[in-house]
């Protein structure tokens, strides 16, 4: 399991003490959790089996001692609201989910349901907690991919690619993470001589234009910001992009796994493995907001040979021994 760098958290004012409170629970009482999702349900959650084996290594048994309602918006984030509204109806103990627009529409549900994220991009930027070491409310968890990841995979996109000069970058203009990070890739194109063209992806269903939209922009490569539907829906990405011949980096692994060129980021399964912990101390008693926010302490580069073979590029051996995975 990969390092993680806990922030030390003070003292925390205990006004919001009473809605977390378990100590009066039962010890044979089933806790309900809710999971909200952008793109897999429950069932199809790519590490739904991770998540099961970590939880039980703490104590919890699916069926016997927690259960999960799932509510997924297959890539619509306007439907995350009124899901997150049905989870608060059906009484569930604790929320957890991953991506920026999933935890917004958690936030929107009752400050007494506790909710802990996993994997998003900058959680204090955004709005979900007060900071890092002292969340401040009912929120907690995994998350901060780090200040200029995003430039760094811009980098290492020009180093797979040297003659590339035109980046189509796909962006949701509705994730404030994304309009943060998109100030800093313009800096690095900005310096690497190349011209970003960003395109907007808002939904599975905008992937085909998206993607068209590149081929327009006469784009050498291309650059995607992760969003949570691109875990399920990275594949036809990853196709489009080698039907284009177009070098290409995301932050997740699983998509570069699926045919995309390249990810540079953490791990997502990484997250899922830690998630427990937050889940048993809340469950426990413990307030969120004396739960301070975790963050990776390394990145991972992995890289598609097959994927580079197709799409008729030689990656550069110096980025090839800089890989944490290589897939032939």
């Amino acid at each position: 399991m990969t390092r993680r760098r806990t922030l030390i958290c003070g003292a925390v004012g205990g006004v919001l003490a009473a809605p977390f409170a378990r100590h009066a629970e039962s010890a044979d009482k089933v806790y309900r959790l809710g999971y909200l999702s952008t793109g897999q349900s429950y069932a199809e959650w790519t590490h739904r089996d991770i998540f099961v084996a970590s939880m039980r290594e703490r104590g919890w048994i699916e069926g016997r001692n927690f259960t999960v309602d799932s509510r997924w918006a297959q890539g619509h984030s306007e439907r995350l609201g009124a899901m997150a509204a049905e989870l608060v109806r059906q009484e569930v103990d604790l929320i957890f989910c991953a991506g920026s627009p999933v935890v917004t529409a958690a936030k929107s549900a009752p400050a007494t349901v506790p909710i802990v994220f996993f994997y998003i991009g900058d959680p204090v930027r955004s709005g979900f907690v007060a900071s890092l070491a002292r969340p401040g409310g009912n929120v907690t968890g995994m998350g901060g991919l780090g200040k200029d990841l995003h430039a760094k995979q811009l980098e290492l996109l020009t180093e797979v690619a040297p003659r590339a000069t035109r980046v189509a970058l796909f962006v949701n203009p509705a994730i404030p993470f994304h309009n943060a990070a998109l100030a800093e890739v313009e800096a690095t194109a900005r310096n690497r001589g190349v011209v970003l063209r960003a395109v907007e992806l808002r939904s599975p269903d905008d992937i085909e234009a998206a993607c068209a939209s590149a081929a327009r922009e006469r784009a050498d490569a291309l650059h995607v910001f992760g969003q949570g539907f691109l875990f399920a829906q990275g594949a036809r990405v990853a196709r489009l992009a080698v039907e284009q011949r177009l070098p290409a980096v995301i932050p997740f692994e699983e998509v570069a796994k699926a045919g995309l060129l390249m990810s540079y980021a953490g791990r997502s399964v990484d997250d899922v493995r830690r998630l427990p912990y937050f889940i048993d101390r809340i469950l426990k008693g413990a307030k969120p907001a004396e739960l301070p926010v975790e963050q990776p302490t390394r990145f991972y580069l992995t890289l598609n040979l097959k994927t580079a073979k197709a799409i008729g590029l030689t990656v550069p051996q110096s980025l090839l021994l800089r890989a944490d995975e290589v897939i032939e």
